[in-house]
């Protein structure tokens, strides 16, 4: 039967209360102070988590894997990137002057073509020669794009390209403030409004936005400015895909003295590299030493590894550091990979139109 005597109280006095809800707030406290502040995108980050890989020696000589190669365009290589598996590399340069587009009223001028952020996509083989090409308007200055190797929809390959969207008026400059995912098609013109594209808003409000993929360790780079500072942040690629934007590394981009000009990145592992130098003739670059810097950071810790000048390609006429990318020549042996790096020069003394070249470092510590 039950009891009808009234049962005695199992609450903790005033006193033992007080000092549990003491002890909790001192856990609560300890474990504020050992938890990061959260990144730009208020989404929880674990920093420092890439898995530890092999690093470029940077004080490696250079190869050469194509040399003065035309491209769709006349104007300056501006980034490229590599589909490994199949066997192409790709380049970003600005349209340029004198094209006019479907859908287009006149041929807009280079001006206004670098405002818009309208860019023209190259497909090459290894060798150099030009397969096809596409036309991306309103995507930004093309410092730096990704390309995912996949399939279709019958089974045919399919590379996809991430690029940046959304430009923006940056100083007369067009920039990114989304990054863009669709297929690369042949002749086609893709807009920020094409319903074949998916954009990703990775960070609200920040702009500058470009991407390096890392398709060796499943990861994309993204750099970004945020409140007038250039960041580099990793994620997963599959999970951006996804949509789930919680980085794995989010960290100001290394401040190098003198503020030279950046000319692109790329990742590989837990290492970012970049690239900054001018052109010969420019300010501080004369031939055939020039100034172009390949400086790589441990993204884990935020610092930089090394930093070390590149005569690379050394005797082009003109010569401006354009881009850097990662190629995997055998797939069956993704750590033996190359850091490639690109170059525009002229044609001749007498013909200002550009051409393409790319060098590479293929030694890792």
């Amino acid at each position: 039967m039950m009891s009808l005597i009234p049962q005695k109280s199992k609450r903790k006095s005033p006193i033992v209360n007080s000092r549990l809800f003491a002890q909790v707030c001192a856990v609560f406290l300890i474990t504020a102070m050992l938890i990061p502040s959260l990144p730009p995108n208020n989404k929880a980050s674990a920093l420092g988590t890439l898995p530890v890989s092999s690093v470029f020696d940077l004080t490696d000589s250079s190869d050469m894997l194509i040399r003065e190669k035309p491209l769709q365009r006349s104007t300056v290589l501006q980034s490229f990137a590599f589909d490994n598996v199949n066997k192409h590399i790709y380049t970003a340069q600005l349209i340029g002057g004198g094209l006019q587009l479907p859908g287009e009223s006149s041929a807009p001028t280079a001006e206004t073509r670098d405002i818009n952020g309208d860019l023209c996509i190259t497909k090459l083989d290894l060798s150099g020669n030009i397969i096809s090409y596409m036309y991306v308007k309103g995507a930004g200055h093309g410092v730096s794009f990704g390309v995912e190797p996949g399939v279709g929809q019958n089974g045919e390959p399919v590379a996809y390209l991430w690029t940046e969207i959304d430009s923006f008026n940056d100083n007369g400059s067009g920039r990114g403030t989304k990054i863009a995912r669709f297929p690369f098609t042949d002749g086609a013109v893709v807009t920020p409004n094409t319903p074949w594209i998916t954009k990703h808003t990775i960070i609200p409000g920040a702009v500058n936005t470009t991407v390096s993929i890392d398709m060796t360790h499943g990861n994309l780079l993204m750099r970004y400015k945020l409140n007038d500072v250039f960041r580099l942040a990793v994620y997963n690629l599959e999970q951006v895909k996804l949509g789930n934007y919680v980085s794995l590394v989010d960290i100001a981009q290394p401040t190098i003295t003198g503020n030279p000009t950046f000319q692109g990145y790329a990742l590989f592992g837990n290492y970012a590299y970049l690239l900054d130098g001018n052109y010969y003739g420019s300010p501080g670059s004369v031939a055939p030493d020039g100034n172009t810097y390949i400086t790589s950071v441990n993204l884990n810790t935020g610092a930089i590894v090394d930093r070390k000048l590149t005569k690379a390609a050394y005797s082009l006429l003109y010569r401006e550091p354009e881009g850097l990318a990662i190629q995997i020549p055998n797939m069956n042996n993704p750590g033996a990979a190359r850091l490639a790096m690109g170059f525009a020069s002229y044609i001749s003394s007498t013909n200002s139109g550009k051409q393409a070249s790319i060098y590479y470092k293929d030694v890792l510590n």
